[in-house]
């Protein structure tokens, strides 16, 4: 697939290392903007040793345990984003499990060729559908942005948290 000089990729090993450096400078405009808008509590208890060592690591696992459902869109021979597409054939679904793009790159299609990319993962595996999953704080608006422009329609959930106290 190609686009103005951006392709898709399959992921390969050797772009484990800057896959994941691009995933951590992805987020660092997210996670300050999530930390304000949620309980500390909360934040606190998913985030103890700060959300780049949670980040690594999850993200780490994607690419060390399902390789082959990440692609990587490459410009000028440098990874500008990612996708992790899982397949749920028990609800005939596919699942942006994870999306990244490059900050310096957001706004220039990425993110859309990379969701295409997932589609044809999807459609090409007979799944009837796609969804993603996303925060519904500031951070994540963005994020809500590109998905709600390219067709995905909300799933309207809830979900509450209460800390407990000692004797509670």
């Amino acid at each position: 697939m190609s686009s103005e000089g951006l392709d898709i990729i399959a992921y390969d090993i050797g772009h484990r290392s800057d896959l994941l450096d691009l995933a951590i400078r992805a987020w660092i405009p997210v996670f300050p903007r999530m930390k304000a808008d949620v309980p500390s509590f909360v934040y606190d208890s998913f985030y103890p040793d700060g959300w780049e060592m949670r980040q690594y690591a999850e993200l780490a696992a994607v690419l060390d345990l399902e390789p082959e459902n990440v692609d990587i869109a490459v410009l000028e021979d440098e990874p500008v984003g990612w996708v992790c597409t899982r397949l749920h054939p028990e609800d005939s679904m596919g699942e942006v499990y994870l999306i990244v793009v490059n900050p310096s790159r957001q706004g220039m299609s990425v993110g859309r060729a990379l969701l295409e990319r997932a589609y044809e993962r999807a459609r090409t595996a007979g799944m009837r559908m796609i969804m993603v999953e996303t925060g519904d704080d500031s951070g994540h608006g963005p994020a809500r942005a590109l998905y709600e422009s390219d067709g995905f329609v909300r799933w309207p959930v809830a979900r509450y948290f209460k800390e407990l106290q000692s004797g509670q």
